[in-house]
């Protein structure tokens, strides 16, 4: 089911587990609180054990993370070689991911072949930088909200142009 060209889900959320293990993935390194939720193995253990994954090495997924929030950023990027597992049965071909590293990689790699990987953004706030997945029908959002770091711009933009009475 689709809503506007996005993917839908049973409670009409329109989230997919490719989409939020990504942005879940690329906010583990906050910019804004300088916080990298991932900076030792000990921390990455626990974040993929919790998602079910098993952490891999820490500096194969930093290397992803960071080749992730470059191309989320709209910039180029190389990821590290890392192998994809495939599983075929009668009907269907799927990824199959162990490590944090991989199942990423197999998200990124799902949403790119969905024509969705696109949507996948940082926020244009420069010091911000949250990743949000854009439900925008035209895909042009901008701010992970609108509320919060959009609203900032705009008023930065509004005084930039309307300077105040001399004080």
């Amino acid at each position: 089911m689709t809503d506007g060209g996005n993917v839908l889900t049973s409670d009409g959320s329109g989230a997919t587990a490719h989409e939020d293990l990504l942005v879940d993935f690329l906010n583990t390194l906050d910019v804004e609180e300088l916080t990298d939720t991932l900076a030792s193995e000990g921390e990455l253990a626990t974040w993929a054990t919790a998602r079910g994954f098993v952490p891999g090495g820490l500096e194969q997924v930093l290397a992803v993370r960071n080749a992730l929030r470059a191309l989320a950023s709209g910039e180029e990027a190389e990821l590290p070689d890392l192998p994809v597992r495939v599983a075929i049965t009668a009907r269907s071909v799927t990824l199959t991911p162990s490590t944090v590293a991989e199942a990423v990689l197999a998200s990124a790699l799902t949403l790119g072949i969905e024509g969705r990987l696109r949507r996948v953004k940082l926020c244009y706030a420069h010091d911000c930088a949250w990743a949000f997945y854009d439900r925008s029908r035209n895909g042009s959002r901008t701010w992970c909200d609108m509320g919060v770091c959009g609203n900032r711009a705009k008023v930065r933009t509004y005084r930039a142009n309307n300077p105040g009475p001399p004080r």
